[in-house]
């Protein structure tokens, strides 16, 4: 059995080892190495065979990981190492956004440490066809998908937004699934976790941390592309009328 190529949460938290040494790699020696190779060897992301295999993510992989880091940062003077297109990807995004990216790690860490995403079944949609997370990683959309699914908290949502005398419209495209299918569509419309996946936030989620939205648009904010993090509503709204479109769905 191969050694499965690293994947999004394990880059997030490899990168993250880096930027907070300056990014300098590490050596095999260095107790922070040494913890993350057992804490990637944890990660509920593999099959369990793969995990067993004494080189999988072993304190030697991870250092070679570091240096991957270190030589492909544009400010590396010397020979780059080769490495992914992925690994490549993650660069970018914590030179893009430093503090995200290692909000991003903090939250898997710690959402590893409670036992949480332990917990959480894989979700479907969580990578799309080709494999491919948002760049914050699998498990954190995993969690977000698992709570915007809980059945009792769209309902919610769906009455709050009822309370409040508005119509079950897409807050993208205004799409109303009673105006079109009648008396099938009523009361009926998909949530959207709002929160971005690299706050690690409370368990809890609050109704105003979720948007109404079609069956369309709503794959459209979860659709993964490499090197990318999930669309906000606001930001399909852009993509789809551009910058001065006010639409809010309302």
């Amino acid at each position: 059995m191969r050694i499965p190529a690293w994947t999004e949460d394990e880059l997030v938290l490899a990168g993250a080892l880096v930027a907070r040494n300056g990014w300098r790699e590490l050596r095999t020696g260095d107790l922070e190495v040494q913890k993350l190779s057992e804490l990637l060897r944890s990660l509920p992301l593999h099959e369990p065979e793969a995990r067993t295999m004494p080189s999988f993510r072993s304190v030697d992989s991870v250092s070679r990981k570091t240096t991957d880091f270190m030589t492909n940062h544009p400010g590396y003077t010397g020979r780059a190492t080769r490495c992914g297109r992925p690994t490549q990807l993650m660069i970018q995004a914590f030179i893009a956004r430093e503090a995200d990216m290692l909000q991003a790690a903090q939250a898997i860490e710690e959402g590893i440490g409670s036992g949480e995403l332990h917990l959480l079944p894989a979700q479907p949609d969580e990578v799309d066809e080709t494999g491919t997370s948002a760049i914050e990683g699998r498990l954190l959309v995993r969690r977000a998908l698992a709570r915007e699914r809980n059945p009792r908290l769209r309902a919610q949502k769906i009455k709050h937004v009822q309370r409040q005398g508005r119509p079950l419209r897409c807050e993208v495209c205004a799409f109303s699934f009673v105006d079109t299918y009648g008396e099938l569509g009523e009361e009926y419309i998909e949530v959207h976790h709002l929160t971005p996946l690299h706050v690690s936030g409370a368990v809890e989620t609050r109704l105003d941390d979720l948007a109404c939205l079609c069956a369309n648009c709503h794959r459209m904010c979860h659709r993964a592309r490499p090197g990318e993090s999930w669309r906000t509503p606001a930001d399909l709204r852009e993509l789809m009328y551009g910058p001065s479109n006010k639409t809010d769905g309302h």
